[in-house]
């Protein structure tokens, strides 16, 4: 029998628009943009099953209740995109290339930064779990096959215990109802893109100018040795001469 380990206290520690089931189970069920019958596949052994809907704050709430149960070895993505999100193809981008600078890397979504996440967190994930990629399908049985078929190969427990972190609320620009979360429209999303893309660049330039400032001050101060070195070694040649 595969070796379990305990779940973080009050598991899942992030709420969401999902139903919880055997904690002990090695398989997670997220269906991106899709309602299915969430209660029927936890039934079927998944040991949370749940939509995910933007690529910034949903990502960070599936993340989180993942890593802080130490079973869960797989995740089935499933369901439907959502359109400008591209919650699945964040997802997993972010599972194998990780993030850089807040961004997930090779993330087609609009707004793909992750804020309450640390570097170790998405190490965790990354170390974790795997990814049982079979987006665009809703169909309960072919879902709760698959649950069955990973069931099988559970490896057991990973090797460290429960790691807990906190998701706030307001990251990312979506809105929360109910402990639902409900995505901004694609137009919208890409708005944010842009004023994203636009508060780096104007961070970028300001390093530029304070590195160009940086270069010049000390060009000048250079110079000024420099001539204050030539005038002292004329001065002591001069003085050689004379004397």
């Amino acid at each position: 029998m595969a070796e379990k380990k305990s779940a973080a206290s009050g598991w899942p520690i992030s709420k969401g628009d999902f139903i919880s089931g055997d904690a002990n189970s090695c398989v997670a069920v997220v269906t991106m943009g899709s309602h299915l019958d969430e209660k029927g596949i936890c039934d079927a052994g998944a040991a949370i099953c749940g939509s995910c809907k933007t690529e910034n704050l949903g990502l960070e709430k599936v993340i989180a209740n993942v890593i802080s149960d130490p079973n869960i070895r797989f995740i089935i993505t499933c369901g439907t995109e959502v359109k400008g999100h591209l919650a699945g193809q964040t997802f997993k981008a972010l599972h194998a290339n990780g993030v850089k600078e807040g961004r997930v890397v090779k993330a087609e979504g609009a707004i793909p930064f992750i804020e309450n996440l640390k570097d170790d967190a998405i190490k965790r994930f990354q170390e974790q779990v795997k990814i049982v990629d079979i987006m665009e399908t809703e169909d309960n049985a072919a879902i709760k096959a698959k649950i069955a078929e990973l069931k099988a190969q559970d490896p057991g427990a990973f090797a460290a215990d429960a790691m807990v972190v906190q998701v706030k609320e307001a990251g990312g620009p979506t809105e929360e109802a109910g402990g639902e979360v409900k995505p901004l429209s694609g137009e919208l999303a890409l708005i944010h893109a842009r004023m994203k893309t636009i508060e780096k660049m104007v961070v970028d330039i300001g390093y530029r100018d304070k590195l160009a400032a940086g270069v010049y001050a000390g060009k000048i101060e250079g110079i000024m040795i420099g001539l204050l070195v030539i005038f002292i070694v004329l001065g002591l040649i001069l003085q050689l001469s004379m004397g």
